[in-house]
């Protein structure tokens, strides 16, 4: 009998419990219909962390139609031309989100016999359609404040609307256009901002898992261009180099993948690498001569392959004559194969063939001169750094000095050199 009678206080203590947090749910209810949103707000909050309503799907309804009332009072206010308080507005709005979410999530889930009754989704899918546009403003609103990482939900959230399992099947729900890419680009790039390179990249990665829409924002190779920067960022060298080959079998006309990996290259001592990408790159960018034959020459040359470096360097300047990053080299390239051959006749005593060298050597840096020369006076004529020019001097300096003490008269030249470097 004791035990009977104590199992019936216990179904009385648990049903007065239940109908405590369902008395708690109506004034909810009750406050949300006269606006009185901070009752409502802690009622509801009550309810959600009692176990017998956390899984009520109306329980998470409620809260979200709270959030909703927030937004639409000053929604309404905005279009009476009444006083608006925009905190009050966007907060309002991501508020709804994450209730209306995890109410329709509830009740999708079976009965004890396997049915599935989801009495909140057509009211919850119909606000959230309506309010989706408005997220943009919400992250617009943030980021103008500069809180990036709120100003990123408010991207995100518009982002996943049009993904949430409420709208499978509905391909008219929303419009995925340009806009639509374009506020994943601001997700992005907010993150970005706020510092948060962990959630930048997961957010780059599902934005290049999805199709692409055209768009005036940014290009589909942006997307994989900042994905690489952010693995920089993170110090994730292996997959900053796996995203720069992914990219330049992509996007081959790209000019961040392939020269990016040529200087990986470059870096790590792979000049044959570095020559065979050089290639690629000369060949999709042919635009691109003055910087890639320079630095296909550049590599040449550290190889003892003068000549051919020499070829390089000419067919950059014949597609830009005034190629600065050319016109340097070529002189270096006729300079260090003078200086070369200085160093070898030095070590003879045949007089005929030092003789020989001499003449090699004067030609070598007349060769030098002309695009010197110009360079110099290409630096002065956009007032290129003052250690730019001054490494030009030098340079200059080095040639008619040579070419003095070898026969050839630069005398002027040199004191005039001498004088600009204050020598």
């Amino acid at each position: 009998m004791r035990k009977i009678l104590f199992l019936t206080m216990m179904a009385v203590l648990s049903t007065g419990s239940l109908f405590a947090q369902k008395s708690a749910l109506k004034d909810a209810k009750r406050a949300l219909g006269r606006d009185d949103l901070n009752e409502a707000r802690a009622l509801i909050k009550q309810a959600a962390e009692h176990p017998e309503t956390a899984n009520d799907p109306e329980t998470w309804k409620l809260w979200g139609d709270i959030g909703n009332k927030a937004f639409d009072i000053q929604r309404t206010n905005a279009m009476l031309g009444k006083s608006v308080n925009d905190k009050e507005m966007y907060d309002g709005l991501m508020e709804s989100y994450h209730p209306y979410v995890k109410a329709d999530s509830l009740a999708e889930l079976p009965d004890e016999k396997g049915r599935v009754r989801n009495r909140v989704r057509k009211d919850i899918s119909s606000i959230l359609r309506a309010n989706h546009p408005f997220y943009i403003n919400g992250g617009v609103y943030y980021n103008d404040q500069g809180d990036y990482k709120k100003a990123t939900d408010f991207f995100e959230v518009y982002w996943n609307i049009p993904t949430l399992p409420m709208f499978e099947g509905e391909e008219d729900a929303f419009v995925l256009d340009s806009t639509y890419q374009t506020i994943k680009y601001y997700a992005i790039i907010t993150a970005i901002q706020g510092g948060d390179h962990k959630r930048a990249l997961a957010l780059l990665e599902r934005a290049a898992n999805e199709p692409f829409i055209e768009n005036s924002a940014y290009k589909e190779s942006d997307i994989y261009e900042l994905m690489a920067s952010e693995y920089l960022q993170l110090g994730d060298s292996a997959k900053f180099v796996e995203i720069l080959y992914e990219g330049s079998e992509r996007f081959p006309s790209s000019n961040y993948f392939i020269p990016n990996l040529i200087n990986v290259f470059i870096r790590e001592g792979n000049t044959e690498k570095a020559l065979e990408y050089l290639d690629k790159a000369i060949q999709n960018n042919p635009e691109n001569s003055c910087d890639l034959n320079s630095v296909k020459g550049a590599l040449l040359a550290e190889k003892g392959d003068y000549d051919a470096a020499e070829a390089e360097y000419n067919k950059a300047l014949a597609q830009d004559p005034n190629c600065e990053r050319a016109l340097e080299a070529i002189a270096v390239n006729y300079i260090l194969q003078a200086q070369n051959l200085k160093e070898k006749t030095a070590m003879i005593i045949d007089r005929q063939k030092q003789m020989e060298n001499d003449k090699k050597t004067v030609e070598y840096y007349q060769r030098a001169l002309p695009p010197l020369e110009k360079y110099t006076e290409l630096l002065k004529e956009r007032n290129a750094e003052a250690n730019e020019i001054e490494s030009a001097l030098l340079k200059l300096r080095n040639v008619y000095y040579n070419l003095s003490n070898m026969g050839v008269d630069k005398s002027e030249e040199l004191k005039a050199v001498e004088q600009e470097l204050n020598l």
